[in-house]
């Protein structure tokens, strides 16, 4: 067998594999043979069929599919040894005059290279880096959101503005029929509010969706109508009240303190804002991390100039897709995968040249982090490491969870690379602040 490489140009080359009968011939042979011993064909006895009667019928089956799966080996053989980073996968040339019945046969394949560049992490223009504080007014909010969740509701028999109110939305055309609970405070506006209070437990109240809450994504939940549909929803509904209850908040005292955090954790109100604020700026962390993660990612997309191998890719497309696509169409779902692409090389890159890896018991310990925070979530503070050990262990054999993991882990590894390395200005705001600056 001869491999030969022929280089286009930088980024594009034709690998040559020439194969000879001494390359197949002795594993068609061991694979006729067998076919011999095992054939049931009518006349002849197992294992006395004559072998140019298994030839006539399986040998060039056989030859093809030995003559392919020597000829993948071998190239991704060649790939490996010689260091090749190819794009895509080798693409085979069309042989209109190939002849299965020659013993000698010649392929050829197209590569895609990757480009050669250097990543500059020192941006030329400072990329910003939040850093999101929870201030006393959302330290305020959060311990009046704990006080009433945990006080206990007095029933009345009128609305007033601080009531919650449990009742059933109706709309017979729309087939809307639904129970809901809802506080005040979600409702848009005077004239909305209005018509709540002062009604009394068995009013049926007539209202207008458009408006009606602050938020529009609440008609989804209090309605159970569809996202797309609640957008647009402009009808006209009836709401009849079933309770009003209005909300008595609870002592900020030791009971609760323990009831929230566990035992003697928290045994003050100053303890609980230091206690509010530290969890909550953790968590903010995690959001800022993922602001300044897609920010320098578009940033080194910009400032990182390579060419790509774009017509071997379109051909790439065009091959491997699942339907089959004009020109045009390839070249446009190029043109749609073309900055994903990039950022893949920009990031493959700052690995390599940054020596970040990830160890599988690196993979597992961030695993019993994940389970410790879900089981957290369902009130389980502190489970024994044995539990966290075994679950995490079987959420890592299921490979798309490994996958998604091991993808967050390296998202994390690279984001501290970015925070010791990269062009960073700091700029320190409440949540509220960051909330409005970057998503308004």
């Amino acid at each position: 067998m001869d491999i030969t490489r022929e280089q286009i140009d930088n980024l594009n080359a034709i690998v040559k594999v020439a194969i000879t009968k001494d390359d197949y011939s002795d594993k068609v042979a061991k694979i006729l043979n067998d076919y011999r011993r095992t054939a049931n064909i009518p006349g002849f006895r197992k294992g006395h069929v004559p072998m140019g009667l298994v030839k006539k019928q399986y040998g060039k089956a056989v030859l093809v599919d030995e003559v392919n799966k020597l000829l993948q080996e071998s190239l991704n053989k060649y790939l490996t040894e010689e260091k090749l980073d190819v794009l895509g996968n080798p693409l085979p040339k069309a042989q209109e005059d190939l002849d299965w019945d020659n013993e000698d046969f010649s392929f050829e394949f197209e590569l895609g290279l990757a480009p050669e560049f250097d990543v500059e992490l020192k941006t030329k223009k400072p990329i910003t880096h939040y850093k999101l504080i929870a201030d006393d007014k959302m330290i305020d909010e959060q311990i009046d959101s704990i006080a009433k969740q945990y006080g206990k509701l007095i029933s009345q028999d009128e609305v007033s503005e601080d009531s919650e109110v449990t009742g059933t939305f109706s709309n017979e055309e729309e087939g809307i029929e639904n129970k809901a609970t809802l506080s005040l405070d979600k409702l848009k506006g005077k004239r909305n509010l209005n018509k709540f209070v002062g009604a009394k437990v068995g009013d049926t109240l007539e209202l207008k969706t458009k408006n009606l809450f602050e938020d529009d994504h609440d008609l989804m939940n209090f309605l159970k109508v569809d996202h797309d549909k609640a957008h647009d929803l402009e009808i006209d509904v009836k709401f009849t009240i079933e309770e009003a209850n209005k909300r008595e908040a609870a002592e900020l005292n030791q009971e609760l303190f323990d009831k929230l955090f566990g035992e003697g954790v928290v045994t003050s109100v100053e303890e609980l804002r230091a206690k509010i604020k530290e969890d909550a700026e953790k968590q903010f962390i995690q959001q800022a991390d993922q602001k300044l993660l897609n920010d320098i990612t578009e940033q080194l997309i910009e400032d990182t100039k390579f060419d790509l191998p774009a017509e071997f890719l379109k051909k790439w497309i065009q091959a491997t897709g699942e339907n089959e696509l004009s020109n045009e169409e390839a070249s446009e779902e190029y043109e749609k995968s073309e900055k994903g692409l990039r950022y893949q090389l920009i990031e493959g890159k700052i690995i390599k040249d940054n020596d970040v890896q990830i160890t599988y018991e690196e993979l597992k310990d961030y695993a019993k982090k994940y389970v410790g925070s879900q089981m957290a979530q369902f009130g389980q503070m502190n489970p024994e490491e044995s539990v966290l050990e075994d679950i995490a262990s079987r959420v890592l054999s299921n490979q798309d969870e490994a996958k998604r993991l091991s993808e967050q882990l390296m998202s994390e590894k690279l984001i501290n690379v970015y925070k010791e390395k990269a062009n960073l200005k700091l700029k320190e705001m409440s949540f509220e602040n960051f909330v409005k600056e970057v998503y308004s």
